[in-house]
């Protein structure tokens, strides 16, 4: 076969997630709050995340990489959780051993769009949460520049912290704004208000692109087991479903007319698969003329498969045949993503179907032309995050 893929271009990946280390709030928040933020208890045996007496949440549900099981069974501790989960060092480690150049950062315990510190009633408090999380992500992505890529957690219920903080970001070398795809959902006003005006404005003038990952609202409902299925059968179901999230995100910048006002912002769609967005694509255009659309808001000049095409991106990591016509029909607008280390990611244990993100990208994406294959794994994600096109690759451990 000769040189795998992998090792042709200099891969980008485009959503991987941090499990935050223990310290991450307690060492950066002053003393006062430090048993109000989130921290480590060990509760019968393994490592939970504990704010003010309530349990948060489990780090290793989301350290699930090469684990041998499947939710609810997960790692128990840090010590077995791959130290790639954590460490930025051995991070950049398991990357070269992947044949992976860069990776695009999101989080776990603040929801993976801020909503968890929303729910906070101490807003001084809350925003030193979300202020402490970007210190960190900074500090992480220090050990390798340019190849551990932060994007910015906002206080979205406060449009100037949030202006004030995606500034202070942008200049310690975040590539991106991680926002809430449904802030309507937690008592804000929805995407295409006006009220966002100032932060759409900005991040287009500055060329930063902002990021909507899946499950980043209110996604409750998606997750209660209201029909009484086992937890497995649910958590499949859900998180299948999960993937057609972000369709009411990108409908609501469509249809709102965000991409209309600001036609050099850039969007993207994150871990919400690629294969079923044409089909969604013609739905809207097909609505757009059927509804009368331009009756009623003459300015719009484009449909939004148009819209889409200008300034939109969505992120792929399993799908085979789906992920070809999404290709066929949409080359310019996908990247490539591995979701390590959650559930799904493309990082497999021994009972999972996934396969190492290098022998999925040959089988998938062997067949296509080499400037398809650049531009899925490294030139569109470089051109969308603004990434210097770094020198070819040398061989790496992808055997």
């Amino acid at each position: 076969m000769g040189l795998r893929l992998f090792q042709q271009t200099r891969v980008v990946d485009v959503d991987t997630h941090v499990t935050e280390p223990p310290d991450t709030w307690t060492s950066r928040v002053p003393r006062k709050w430090v048993d109000d933020v989130p921290h480590i208890e060990r509760i019968k045996g393994r490592d939970m995340w504990v704010a003010g007496g309530t349990k948060l949440a489990i780090p290793g549900q989301s350290a699930m990489a090469g684990f041998d099981g499947t939710l609810p069974d997960h790692p128990l501790t840090y010590d077995d959780m791959p130290r790639a989960a954590w460490d930025p060092k051995a991070r950049v480690e398991f990357m070269d051993s992947q044949g992976i150049w860069a990776q695009i950062l999101y989080p776990n315990v603040g929801g993976f769009g801020g909503s968890y510190w929303i729910s906070l009633d101490d807003r001084e408090l809350a925003l030193a949460c979300v202020r402490a999380y970007n210190d960190f992500q900074i500090e992480f992505c220090s050990v390798a520049p340019g190849r551990l890529l932060g994007v910015t957690a906002v206080p979205f219920w406060d449009l100037d912290a949030t202006l004030a903080e995606v500034e202070r970001c942008r200049e310690a070398g975040h590539v991106g704004v991680n926002f809430c795809n449904q802030p309507d959902a937690l008592g804000q006003p929805p995407l295409f208000d006006p009220h966002w005006d100032p932060l759409w404005s900005w991040c287009q003038d500055a060329g930063y692109p902002v990021n909507f990952h899946i499950g980043s609202g209110d996604f409750t409902s998606w997750v209660r087991n209201t029909r009484g299925l086992q937890f497995r059968t649910n958590f499949a179901r859900a998180s299948s479903l999960m993937m057609m999230n972000n369709v009411m995100c990108i409908s609501d910048l469509i249809f709102g007319g965000v991409c209309h006002r600001f036609p050099g912002l850039r969007l993207v769609s994150v871990e919400s698969g690629v294969g079923f967005m044409p089909s969604i694509l013609e739905t809207f255009d097909w609505q757009w003329r059927n509804g009368g659309i331009v009756g009623e808001h003459p300015e719009y000049d484009l449909l939004p498969s148009e819209y889409f095409r200008r300034q939109i991106y969505a992120t792929f990591w399993f799908e085979r045949e789906s992920v070809a016509f999404g290709v066929s029909q949409l080359g310019d607008n996908i990247m490539f993503e591995t979701d390590f280390p959650h559930p799904t990611c493309q990082h497999p244990g021994p009972q999972t179907p996934a396969v190492e993100p290098f022998r999925y990208a040959d089988e998938v994406l062997g067949h296509l032309p080499e400037d398809v294959q650049d531009k899925l794994l490294f030139g569109t994600a470089a051109k969308v995050y603004g990434l210097t096109v770094p020198a070819p690759p040398e061989a790496v451990g992808v055997a």
